[in-house]
């Protein structure tokens, strides 16, 4: 079987962003594959694990890959200060004779946004609102290959490895079931320190904020690359309180133009026309958002990558450009409006190399300096009793349930497939066990 229907069969998506079906993304003519090693957000250790401790699984995959699609150039791209992961990735490609280079980068944020790490690799600019691929270049996470490894041996993306860090006791990599609950994820870190606190699902500058209420329900799934645990009363539980009016009247009051967003925006340093600061004063002006969709700079907004440099790191004024941004995305989407580049060569902005936010610093920015340098290189492997697995865990339409209540099935089994002609992903039985609950969930309970 070629390894793009063995990854198709495997239910593979992408690890670390939104999800989108891997074999997808391996459907044109490829140029460089090049594999997401930076890990940029401050906390997450999830890749760095597996480089140290699955380099030859992951050298196996990406020489298989280059082979049959016949790749001409296949790199590993993560920070110079990843200096165990080097050397272990270096010993694992001479060991398999492999074709694969290592490229080295600064530490800086957010060195892993798919665009940005295309430009550091091969000097090539995506056009706004475009994939790698319009420059010739595929894009997958560390996660992701290892995925692509296990689907060689036949074996379905059933188990999710994460980070599990913060206000926790024993700050951990975990190995688990998608599906698992994040309060069994928890309980696996020790538990947290508090008896109050906060959730972020993913990294701290573009994870989502849980409410502790909100986690009680969360579970784990294929893009879950971290749990957070964070004081109930600092930066993301403050943010997150504030509503979009009071964002927007903070906008009018307080935004005095520095236009620090713009120069400091990672997409914007690519070369691409968006300027947060234009935003904010056109918003800061008021009007109907209906008839403020039609004008340019606002559309532009279809460009934000929501790394959050914008307003963690560049606003000195503490307002939210980010998130109206993705205000704005919403309401652009919603009125079928989409983000026409005009045709021609992007380059990237010469100052960009001055420009960039050091990792730490960021860090420090949103409150979690202090669990920054955490040393985190334990694993821990779990299989409970219960899994609650969304249909709906990938960019695309939600999956179809094959089982209904009462079914047996085994880890592995397909239970969900995507609709027909449609994109999307299969979802295996993650654990053995009998089906109890079928809805926006398959809900599997052990015997």
């Amino acid at each position: 079987m070629a390894i793009v229907d063995k990854i198709r069969d495997a239910g593979i998506v992408g690890c670390g962003g939104a999800g989108f079906p891997t074999h997808v993304k391996y459907g044109g003519r490829i140029e460089y594959l090049i594999v997401n090693g930076a890990e940029c957000e401050p906390l997450l250790r999830t890749d760095r694990y597996i480089m140290l401790n699955h380099a030859p699984e992951l050298v196996r995959a990406l020489a298989a890959l280059k082979s049959e699609l016949n790749i001409p150039h296949c790199v590993i791209a993560l920070k110079h200060h990843y200096a165990r992961e080097i050397t272990s990735l270096r010993k694992a490609i001479a060991a398999a004779g492999a074709d694969i280079a290592i490229h080295e980068m600064e530490s800086f944020y957010p060195a892993g946004d798919e665009q940005t790490i295309v430009y550091e690799v091969t000097g090539r600019v995506v056009p706004p609102a475009a994939i790698p691929m319009a420059v010739g270049t595929v894009v997958n996470n560390v996660a992701t290959i290892y995925a692509i490894s296990q689907a060689m041996d036949g074996i379905p993306f059933t188990r999710k490895f994460l980070t599990v860090t913060g206000e926790v006791r024993k700050p951990t990599i975990l190995c688990v079931p998608v599906g698992t609950s994040y309060a069994t994820c928890l309980a696996l870190a020790g538990g947290p320190v508090h008896k109050e606190y906060f959730i972020v699902n993913g990294g701290p500058m573009m994870g989502k904020p849980m409410t502790m209420e909100e986690a009680a329900n969360a579970v784990v799934t294929k893009t879950t690359s971290g749990i957070l645990v964070l004081p109930r009363d600092g930066y993301h539980a403050r943010t997150s309180q504030v509503d979009m009016k009071r964002m927007l009247n903070q906008a009018r009051s307080a935004c005095i133009q520095c236009t620090a967003c713009s120069q400091l925006c990672p997409r914007h340093m690519l070369g691409h026309p968006l300027q947060p600061h234009r935003i904010m004063r056109k918003m800061a002006m008021g009007g109907n958002v209906e008839q403020l969709l039609n004008d340019p700079d606002i559309r532009n907004a279809q460009l934000c990558c929501e790394c959050g440099i914008c307003e963690t790191y560049a606003c000195p004024m503490g307002l939210f450009p980010r998130k109206i941004n993705a205000m704005l995305k919403g309401e652009l989407g919603k009125a079928g409006i989409r983000y026409k580049a005009e045709e021609k060569e992007w380059t990237a902005s010469p100052l960009r190399e001055n420009r960039k936010a050091p990792s730490e610093r960021t860090a420090a920015r949103v409150g979690v300096q202090k669990y920054y340098d955490y040393e985190i290189t334990n694993l821990i492997t779990a299989q409970p009793d219960q899994v609650e697995l969304p249909l709906r865990m990938h960019i695309g339409a939600p999956a179809v349930p094959t089982v209904t209540v009462g079914d047996r099935v085994r880890e592995g089994d397909r239970i969900a497939v995507p609709p027909q002609g449609s994109l999307g992903a299969v979802i295996h039985a993650s654990i053995s066990g009998r089906v109890t609950q079928v809805g926006q969930r398959i809900v599997i309970e052990k015997e």
